[in-house]
């Protein structure tokens, strides 16, 4: 081992390590996402630092979670409460929270962005995050629509970087979608995909490509329904109930416009739009424009297709 180099010796170490189980988590982001992650990976054993830039979020995020473990003892453990709330106490002391995000990842496993879909946003935190975790630490985005490899191109680490979408609300939705992306190395994916499933989720493998699998049925689904409506083929309630009648749907494709939130869907079209203007799946809505225009984004607000009290 005398004449072995110096960068083998670092490329059996970090192997080694994205062999090893991730026991360590940093979610970024403290919004409704970001506590739902934490709060799965700390009621699986693992130890969690959740990292906001506002402690206020953080507070709100902690009261949060403990008021969701509490719902989940009280339906899981409803013959002995004693024993749910042990089982609260047990996950809490798995969760810590800060705002030094550069701190925090020198001595994580694995760190999960859930922030704000803006990809010159993501990509100054994870170069910044870059310089200071280890080698063996990987690195996913939480993005919904973004490309996990142009988010990644502001780090040096392309193969220990992937994508993990999840799901809300993240504690009750099994899916998660594990994106490879062309720089992610096979063994960063198993990582993530074994990272899922010891979370009790149902993982699903998905190539780098716009929408992953579920959005890229859903979202252009939801705007055909709107271009149906604005040919004036078909009115909202009628459309959704159809779906939901017929094709066995929970929510019509409006109502779920409505919950999602219209400034989400058109964020998620314009961008898609915008990297393939001739695809007729990906063409802006004007009535959803119009929408946002006004401030009407969905049950956030108030109104979006509905009015909501």
């Amino acid at each position: 081992m005398a004449f072995v180099t110096r960068p083998f010796i670092r490329s059996l170490s970090s192997s080694a390590a994205l062999h090893a189980a991730i026991k360590h988590v940093t979610v970024i982001g403290g919004g409704l996402m970001g506590a739902g992650i934490a709060q799965v990976a700390a009621s699986t054993g693992h130890s969690v630092v959740l990292v906001d830039t506002s402690e206020d979020i953080l507070k709100k995020s902690a009261k949060g979670i403990e008021s969701s473990l509490k719902r989940v003892a009280k339906k899981k453990f409803a013959e002995k409460p004693e024993d749910g709330e042990a089982f609260v106490q047990k996950v809490l002391k798995n969760i810590s929270t800060s705002s030094d995000a550069a701190s925090v990842v020198q001595g994580t496993d694995l760190v999960v962005e859930a922030i704000v879909e803006n990809l010159k946003v993501k990509q100054d935190l994870f170069g910044a995050l870059d310089k200071a975790a280890p080698e063996h630490t990987i690195f996913a985005s939480n993005t919904s629509s973004l490309p996990i490899a142009d988010i990644a191109s502001s780090t040096a680490r392309l193969d220990r970087f992937g994508g993990l979408h999840f799901f809300n609300p993240v504690p009750m939705m099994k899916l998660v979608e594990v994106i490879k992306a062309p720089g992610t190395s096979q063994q960063t994916f198993d990582a993530l995909l074994e990272f899922s499933k010891a979370l009790g989720k149902h993982p699903v493998s998905c190539k780098d490509t716009p929408g992953f699998i579920v959005n890229r049925l859903l979202v252009p689904y939801m705007l055909e329904a709107v271009r149906l409506h604005e040919r004036g083929h078909g009115s909202k309630e009628d459309i959704d109930v159809a779906m939901k009648l017929g094709a066995g749907y929970p929510m019509g494709p409006f109502e779920l416009l409505d919950y999602v939130g219209l400034d989400t869907s058109k964020f998620i079209i314009d961008g898609w739009h915008e990297k393939d203007p001739d695809n007729p799946l990906f063409a802006p809505s004007p009535l959803l424009n119009k929408l946002v225009a006004e401030g009407k984004l969905g049950k956030k607000t108030g109104e979006g297709f509905y009015k909501h009290k």
